[in-house]
């Protein structure tokens, strides 16, 4: 299964609005991704609570990981949606 690590930009981690992005994006690939805590049980991507409950701040380090066709390339978006300060945009 593919994954990437990638590092929170938005500047208050996942909170509201960067976590809304994110599983837009996420649904959007029509794909079953999952997203964890460096080391943590990896939760549904898809949904917007289970985003949030993870508590992710700023600076910390996901895993993303995702089956399906283009997999590779849907992961690659995803980190660096996560990599950028969403709260900016």
């Amino acid at each position: 299964m593919p994954q990437r690590t990638a590092t929170i930009g938005a500047s208050v981690g996942l909170h509201a609005r960067p976590a809304t992005l994110f599983v837009q994006a996420a649904t959007a690939t029509g794909l079953p991704v999952t997203i964890a805590k460096e080391g943590g049980d990896p939760v549904d991507a898809r949904s917007l609570l289970s985003v949030m409950a993870l508590g992710v701040g700023s600076g910390a380090k996901v895993v993303l990981s995702a089956e399906g066709d283009d997999a590779d390339a849907k992961l690659d978006e995803l980190a660096q949606l996560l990599e950028t300060d969403l709260d900016a945009v």
